[in-house]
């Protein structure tokens, strides 16, 4: 197969609706990273995400829509998930809702309920309204690498196995959607993203976090959310999270462990860059936001510097800090070290 990778034009888009329609991929953009869509209600063509990502049968797909009014006739929505839906919608926030009989056994995988959200991008928005379905869309990647910010990035894992990717340039947020259940009296975190715990507890009046957003599931656990369960995010390079509030205790041990290791590669703060002269240093910010929106990407770039030890400052879990914590745990196997 022949993959095209288009600018995001108005023409392009209404191609990508026609494929979407028509039982096909598309790779699109939203403000978390990218896509890889098939029509939602169509089993055949959600089983084909699976088969292009590699991606295990039990882990569940997000439900885009293009607007409040399509959650409905998807899941049964309660008055605390429309209040949600008008505070955070379009946003990245995915509300898990019991489903209805529309959705089928592939896109929930075989789960009572469903993920939905509204994304905050021109161009995922206007795909869905030129497909006139809802959407079901994983992160276009293949399954365990880590997730694309860029078009380049859909190419690159997807090229031959799907026929279009709408560039619409580099993700905004650079995570996953947070993923919240609201099947309980309480919304539950599953999956931490820029919508925080604190943001979603000021509009619901409370808000918990799952313990398994910081550890690994067990093999016989359901992944109520993606991201949970199956290795996911991971560089090629062997990844340690070195975390801590003393600096000087995190630097010196990140030189040392740079120090012990041949082909490796540091991520730290901006501020600390300086301080690791003649070793191979990046920066990854200096907040938790700017590490959310480079994270991905620079792991890719270790990929292509073929990096084999990757050392990487880590973050407090406050904020938007819980939602990097989770993403780089996930890449380095829960390899994290206090300093």
């Amino acid at each position: 197969m022949n993959t095209l990778c288009l600018p995001a034009t108005e023409e392009n888009i209404r191609l990508g609706g026609r494929l979407l329609s028509e039982g096909q991929l598309v790779g699109f953009p939203t403000e978390t990273v990218y896509g890889l869509g098939a029509n939602a209600l169509d089993e055949a063509a959600v089983r084909s995400i699976f088969a292009a990502k590699g991606r295990p049968q039990d882990n569940p797909l997000i439900v885009h829509v293009a607007g409040k009014e399509d959650a409905f006739p998807l899941c049964h929505v309660t008055p605390l998930a429309e209040k949600l839906m008008d505070a955070f919608w379009p946003g990245p926030l995915t509300l898990v809702m019991p489903k209805k009989d529309v959705i089928p056994h592939a896109t929930c995988a075989g789960l009572d309920s469903v993920g939905v959200r509204c994304p905050d991008h021109p161009v995922a928005l206007a795909l869905i309204r030129a497909a006139k379905v809802p959407v079901a869309a994983p992160s276009a990647n293949t399954s365990g690498k880590p997730s694309p910010t860029r078009a380049k990035h859909v190419f690159e894992d997807m090229q031959g196995k799907i026929p279009l990717i709408l560039d619409g340039g580099d993700c905004m947020v650079g995570v996953e959607s947070t993923v919240l259940s609201v099947t309980g009296d309480i919304p539950v975190i599953l999956r931490p993203g820029k919508v925080t715990q604190q943001d979603i507890a000021a509009v619901a009046g409370d808000c918990k976090v799952a313990d398994s957003v910081m550890r690994p599931l067990q093999e016989n656990e359901a992944a109520p959310s993606p991201g949970m369960k199956h290795r996911h995010y991971a560089p090629e390079g062997k990844m340690t999270i070195v975390q801590g509030a003393d600096e000087e205790k995190v630097v010196s041990l990140l030189k040392a462990m740079y120090d012990e290791n041949e082909n490796a590669c540091i991520l730290c703060r901006k501020s600390l860059t300086a301080h690791f002269e003649g070793r191979r240093v990046f920066s990854i910010g200096d907040t938790p936001e700017d590490t959310a929106k480079i994270l991905f990407a620079a792991l890719r770039d270790m990929d292509e510097m073929k990096v084999s030890r990757i050392l990487c400052q880590g973050w407090d879990t406050g904020g938007v800090g819980l939602a990097v914590m989770n993403r780089m745990a996930r890449a380095a196997a829960f390899d994290i070290i206090e300093a």
